[in-house]
């Protein structure tokens, strides 16, 4: 049976050109590139280059790029350390209603130990910050500000260089999660303003478990470390560097950078395939979020009367992501879509597509088929939601 993968922004699959880069490394690279001898000077060599072509992928400095374990160590960094770095007289922090569950959790985290004031900024019902929601929230006492550039969920843009001239006019840190943005679309940390940027090599189709936090030489004097040992990664994150991760990171950084405006085109030309087909195929299809403003990979899509855990399994072998989280052995509705004033029974309702590099017009005629042939008999499986569908 033929599988389709549309779940790029869970996890892209390893690009073999990336994973070629790695191979010299993996099966001859030896010593820990922190040490002195040649062994380590050579694996330290490899790093830098490595760390160089991440920087690239956001305009950043090679001299201002963390290596992490990955984008949610990254948004724990920025996030808890700024407030231990911080002082008394700004307690609040502001994050946005979408953000990634590495950031919503942290912030509460931080709130739970009376380490900072934590308020969270609404959406709208596009799924976006509103610069002036946002500016009446600001004052002298806040320290910082985590607004991501595109949700995982949605591919909702926010208007991050906005927030940033805002967040800045109080002398607040900006940081922004630009996970799903990098590599899709244009980011670059001095266009948009931010101070602490998080990234992920898996999203680009490179290895997974490897990270990174690009800051500004503002932003990182800012941020105390919260792993501690031997003080690598300029003293912000003890730890031997994942040398292979961080090879193939940059690898997946470069390929991404010189093929991003080709492929982006050809991946949103597939995503407007994929949902026109959807809307001939099945009542009752509507996208959420402001189709507008989004990344060119993502679509959600809610099918009324369809359950969305039900439409997943009955897609069999085509790979698709509910939003849904399993917390406690209940399923719960995704944060995101709530805070954008869908109801628990949308949220219920509502799948997401996202597409990338190796996604194919054939592996959008199978996911339609089996997708509108999914919704059918989940519909068909409940009285409500045959007779939502039909009117």
């Amino acid at each position: 049976m033929i599988e389709v993968y549309l779940d790029y922004n869970g996890s892209g699959p390893l690009d073999p050109r990336v994973l070629e880069e790695m191979m010299p490394v993996l099966s001859g690279g030896v010593g820990n590139a922190s040490s002195v001898h040649r062994f380590g000077r050579r694996q330290a060599a490899t790093v830098d280059a490595a760390r160089e072509q991440v920087a690239a992928l956001v305009g950043g400095r090679t001299g201002n790029t963390i290596f992490t374990a990955g984008a949610t160590e990254a948004n724990n960094l920025a996030l808890r350390g700024a407030v231990e770095a911080g002082d008394e007289s700004r307690p609040r922090v502001l994050v946005s209603a979408v953000e990634h569950a590495s950031v919503r959790q942290t912030a509460r985290w931080l709130g739970s130990q009376g380490l900072a004031k934590v308020e969270v900024i609404p959406v709208t019902g596009g799924g976006f910050v509103d610069p002036a929601v946002l500016e009446a929230m600001m004052g002298p006492d806040v320290l910082l500000v985590s607004v991501m550039a595109a949700n995982s969920e949605t591919g909702v843009l926010n208007p991050v260089a906005e927030i940033a001239d805002q967040v800045h006019a109080y002398d607040a840190l900006f940081h922004c999660d630009a996970t799903q943005m990098a590599g899709r679309m244009a980011f670059d940390i001095d266009r948009t303003g931010a101070d602490l940027v998080s990234l992920s090599g898996h999203k680009i189709c490179g290895p997974g478990g490897v990270g990174a936090l690009v800051g500004t030489r503002h932003g990182l004097r800012r941020v105390q470390p919260i792993i501690h040992g031997g003080g690598h990664e300029r003293g912000l994150r003890s730890g031997s560097v994942n040398v292979p991760g961080a090879v193939g990171f940059g690898a997946a950084a470069r390929i991404a950078v010189e093929e991003r405006e080709v492929e982006s085109a050809r991946v949103a030309g597939l995503r407007d395939k994929l949902v026109a087909e959807l809307k001939a195929g099945v009542q009752e299809v509507h996208e959420n979020g402001d189709v507008s403003r989004r990344l060119p990979n993502t679509a959600n899509i809610h099918f009324a009367g369809g359950d969305a855990e039900a439409v997943a399994a009955n897609m069999d072998s085509v790979a698709v992501s509910t939003g849904s989280a399993c917390s406690s052995g209940s399923i719960e509705p995704s944060e995101v879509l709530l805070a954008m004033g869908c109801t628990r029974t949308v949220a219920f309702e509502s799948v997401r597509f996202s597409l990338g590099r190796f996604t194919t017009p054939g592996d959008i005629e199978v996911a339609v088929e089996r997708c509108v042939s999914a919704v059918g008999y989940v519909r068909d499986m409940t009285e409500e939601g045959l007779s939502r569908a039909v009117g």
